[in-house]
């Protein structure tokens, strides 16, 4: 054998490592990338399913805050009517204020004349 034979059987053997190498190292990377695909097929379906509940639950609250909307009106539209309530009475307790003072000095001595002229009872013990 020639050095030139030598030298291209050490190349030949040297190339047949590389492809074996080579050929595990594919392989393994095949099954990796097949767990990883199994994985992310597994974590799209949860978040499919995350997704479906998020817009149910999305749905229920548009519904709610639809009913809660009417309820908050409502509540608004009483509270103008009270306050509308209150300014009237104030107006009218101002304006009927002196004759309410004049009235409540009059019923008070109505009721003192009232109370001085009733006969007191007395109780008499016999023993």
């Amino acid at each position: 054998m020639t050095v030139g034979q030598i030298s291209l059987l050490i190349f030949a053997l040297a190339f047949l490592l590389l492809v074996l190498a080579l050929t595990v190292f594919i392989l393994r990377l095949t099954r990796s990338v097949s767990v990883l695909t199994d994985d992310l097929d597994s974590v799209v379906r949860s978040s499919n399913e995350l997704i479906a509940n998020t817009n149910e639950l999305v749905e229920d609250i548009n519904g709610k805050m639809v009913t809660l909307n009417a309820t908050v009106q409502a509540a608004a539209d009483l509270s103008e009517t009270i306050s509308s309530l209150n300014s009237s009475v104030r107006r009218k307790s101002s304006s009927v204020s002196g004759f309410g003072t004049a009235t409540k000095t009059g019923f008070t001595l109505m009721l003192s004349k009232l109370f001085k002229k009733s006969p007191k009872k007395t109780s008499k013990k016999t023993k």
